[in-house]
């Protein structure tokens, strides 16, 4: 391997380069190949001999100066990390990979650039599983549809229990947005119930008897992410066949993207689109598909701290808040923790065959101390856990579990009171004060910098005598 008449050892190069799962493929400054291991031969479906010494663009013709990353490391001298290309080579293959590319410098001098590839075809290949498993059991919601008139939302706005007035406001509001078929964007903490809303609009719209489909965009890899939701088409990549993403599974009904500041910020304007338009395009087709969707979305973090921290495109904000709740967290409703603990403590005991008919009034004294981090889910476990070990009919501080007791005892034990420190802190100064003065009650207000009056204010009302 030769970089401007600089000589290596080319085959110690070549077989420690050969030993590496993932391709390789080195350039000169003009963009001809000088290096190309076999793994990027396998991966890009050519002969290493048909690209040696020939231009990148000459090898793969789909791509261009502005969208081949060798070309643009050596065009501006800065690397590009973890770049998605999609491209054909000279025999029409579509080909998918992830690259990181980077230039080659000798002597403070640019001679080239050096790209790694790893294949996207095995993952490609995993999502369309996921699409097809997803399908199934869409085709199986629709049965079962058909034969009960069900939805896969459970949920209704009567399951939403709740003694807060904010609550019960968003409840109004998002019965009313059920109504109309706008976007809706739900943002609170984890555990507050924000997909109990979600399934309660979808039931409340005329859309009830539409598909209801869930996706958390954090639970996937960004690169399964768009195939999932747009779907793909046959020989898009190596083994795709035709499938349909969930926009089109759920067409005449509801999308629920949870935690869509996880999207990458790429697939973000690609979706922007598909909202506005409501056309869909699969993965490697050209067809557009209109697809008729009400796009729910959700966060757990605030919209405008996202937008600062570039996980959420502020156009596409606008364009999915037309309505926006913003469900409280628990430690901001705590009227709700009785009721919430009653229903709770009527669940489990229908689950588990048990009579458990009281909650201790040091259960809910405590409840209310804790600031709960982890919302109505937390409170739930909590309950549930208590219902697993209680033998009677009450439950008991001893029955909750052990990260709350430890919460409740370090409470009780290690009460905080402004008053009480600062009188103590009062207390130790004027004895200190007094000591070092021989007990004389003049010297020790000059010290402690206070009136004579104020001084022996303070030694009576702390019972400090000389």
């Amino acid at each position: 391997m030769t970089l401007e008449g600089t000589q290596t050892n080319p085959d110690l190069l070549h077989a420690i380069f050969d030993t590496i799962d993932e391709g390789i493929h080195v350039v000169d400054l003009n963009g001809y190949t000088i290096y190309y291991n076999k793994v990027a031969a396998k991966l890009d479906g050519v002969d290493a001999n048909e690209v040696i010494h020939k231009h990148v663009l000459d090898v793969f013709p789909s791509l261009t100066e502005e969208t081949s990353t060798l070309l643009q490391v050596i065009k501006h001298g800065s690397p590009i990390y973890y770049q998605k290309q999609q491209f054909s080579n000279v025999r029409g293959m579509l080909i998918d990979t992830v690259n990181t590319t980077m230039p080659i410098y000798q002597q403070n001098k640019m001679v080239g650039a050096v790209e790694i590839s790893k294949n996207l075809s095995a993952i490609k290949q995993l999502s369309e599983k996921l699409v097809e498993l997803q399908e199934k059991v869409n085709k199986k919601d629709s049965f079962l549809k058909k034969k009960h008139a069900t939805s896969s939302a459970t949920f209704h706005f009567e399951n939403i229990i709740t003694n807060n007035d904010t609550l019960n406001r968003l409840k109004q509001i998002a019965a009313k947005a059920s109504k109309t078929t706008s976007p809706i964007l739900i943002y609170g903490e984890t555990g507050t119930g924000k997909e109990l809303f979600v399934q309660s609009i979808h039931n409340a719209s005329i859309r009830q008897n539409g598909p209801f489909i869930a996706q958390n965009c954090a639970a996937i890899p960004a690169s399964l992410l768009e195939s999932i939701l747009f779907g793909t088409t046959k020989g898009s990549f190596t083994g795709a066949t035709e499938r349909p993403g969930l926009f089109e599974l759920a067409h005449n009904g509801t999308l629920f993207l949870d935690e869509i500041n996880s999207m990458p910020i790429d697939l973000q304007a690609k979706l922007l689109r598909v909202i506005e338009d409501g056309i869909v395009r699969r993965i490697g087709g050209t067809k557009g598909i209109q697809c008729n969707v009400r796009i729910i979305t959700a966060m757990n973090e605030h919209p405008s701290h996202c937008i600062k921290a570039d996980k959420l495109r502020q156009d596409l904000f606008y364009r999915i808040s037309v309505v926006t709740l913003n469900i409280p967290p628990l430690r901001e409703r705590k009227e709700d923790l009785t009721i919430l603990s009653k229903y709770f403590l009527s669940k489990y005991n229908e689950r588990f065959g048990k009579a458990v008919t009281i909650i201790d009034n040091n259960v809910y004294s405590f409840f209310q101390q804790y600031n709960w981090p982890g919302n109505v889910r937390e409170l739930e476990h909590a309950i549930e856990s208590a219902m697993n070990v209680v033998d009677g009919d009450t439950i008991t501080e001893d029955h909750l579990p052990v990260h709350l007791n430890y919460s409740s005892h370090s409470t009780k034990s290690q009460p905080i009171s402004f008053r009480t420190e600062v009188e103590k802190f009062e207390k130790s100064l004027i004895k200190k004060a007094l000591q070092q003065n021989n007990q004389n009650i003049l010297q020790t207000a000059k010290t402690l910098n206070i009136p004579r009056q104020t001084l022996q204010y303070k030694m009576k009302k702390y019972n400090i005598t000389k």
